[in-house]
């Protein structure tokens, strides 16, 4: 059974400015998962961390990822291309790191509609989207639900019940896991989140 332990952290230089990656790497990985943060948020939420910790234990060598902007000091990603150009480009690097690995790749809020939008760029082979932000507080009417349907490939959608960015349809992610209690942060029993991105990303990487 893994446990946190030493994590290797390093500096990825992007188009967009540098991220800073923290690696936590298991014996033996199955694959690797790269995953990040929402647009205000960092790498050390409970939920980003139960799922590092779920994902270690089924074989996932987990890289958390500090987006460019974040590392700026900015609480907004700016422009979608800019952003999913500089994500694009550290996957691409950790893909070299890792050579041979299979990638799946998440995020939650923000970093859940980046991990969907550059899916096919970088070859993932399954996108976790956590608290997916189906539209913004009170605006149903600008869904982004396409960002998922769009994705080409698997993507497992995690969100409360209480969340105010809205609930995605389940007919528009290969699975939908509704947690009861839960808003937007998913900090309610961050445990079961890890469990259900574990459970379903198990069978995909055996």
């Amino acid at each position: 059974m893994w446990s946190p332990g030493t994590v290797s952290a390093m500096q990825i230089v992007t188009p967009r400015g540098p991220a800073i990656v923290e690696v936590d790497e298991v014996p033996d990985p199955r694959f690797l998962f790269v995953l990040t943060h929402g647009s205000a948020g960092g790498v050390e939420s409970p939920d980003l961390l139960a799922v590092r910790d779920a994902v270690a234990a089924i074989g996932g060598t987990v890289a958390r990822v500090l987006q460019p902007f974040r590392v700026a000091g900015a609480r907004a990603p700016g422009a979608p291309e800019k952003q999913d150009e500089a994500w694009t480009t550290l996957v691409a690097s950790l893909r070299e790191m890792f050579p041979g690995l299979a990638l799946a790749q998440g995020g939650r809020s923000n970093g859940a509609r980046v991990a969907c939008r550059t899916a096919r760029a970088v070859g993932a082979r399954a996108v976790v989207a956590l608290a997916f932000p189906l539209h913004p507080p009170g605006r149903p009417e600008r869904s982004r639900a396409g960002e998922l349907r769009e994705a080409g490939v698997e993507v497992l959608v995690v969100s409360g019940d209480r969340d105010r960015f809205g609930v995605p349809d389940a007919a528009d992610a290969a699975r939908l896991v509704v947690l009861a209690g839960e808003g937007h942060d998913l900090s309610k029993n961050p445990a079961q989140v890890g469990e259900v991105v574990a459970n379903w990303l198990c069978p995909r990487f055996s």
